[in-house]
């Protein structure tokens, strides 16, 4: 597989541990410097505060909580994130329409494109 991240630091923000690891490895396997993974709100805004990324993966729902806390602190950063989830696109709210959307479930490939396209 190719390494179309090589040297990328990228942040995955996930509930749902299956696809967490699925995403981790799929950026693993496209030679990412370094993945972090976070499963709640706390612990990703605790990442983001100490840690610089190039992208990231943002889940929408996290345990029940919007995760427009998280989105935030990364628009703050000038990071640029996918959206997932699995609910309708019209979900989100409209200060995210320029933010891509990747709804659940999905194919690893799609998601690989979604984050090349923002490397550009």
């Amino acid at each position: 597989m190719s390494k179309l991240f090589a040297g990328r630091h990228i942040l995955v923000v996930e509930d749902e541990m299956m696809i967490l690891l699925m995403l981790e490895e799929l950026m693993i396997e496209n030679g990412c410097a370094s993945v972090h993974v976070a499963s709640s709100i706390p612990q990703a805004l605790e990442l983001i505060g100490c840690t610089t990324f190039d992208a990231a993966t943002l889940d929408v729902n996290l345990y029940g909580d919007e995760s427009f806390p998280v989105a935030d602190a990364l628009e703050a950063r000038g990071v640029p994130f996918l959206f997932m989830t699995g609910y309708p696109t019209g979900y989100l709210q409209s200060r995210y329409e320029g933010h891509p959307v990747m709804k659940k479930p999905f194919k690893e490939p799609d998601v690989v494109d979604a984050l090349e396209a923002m490397f550009v």
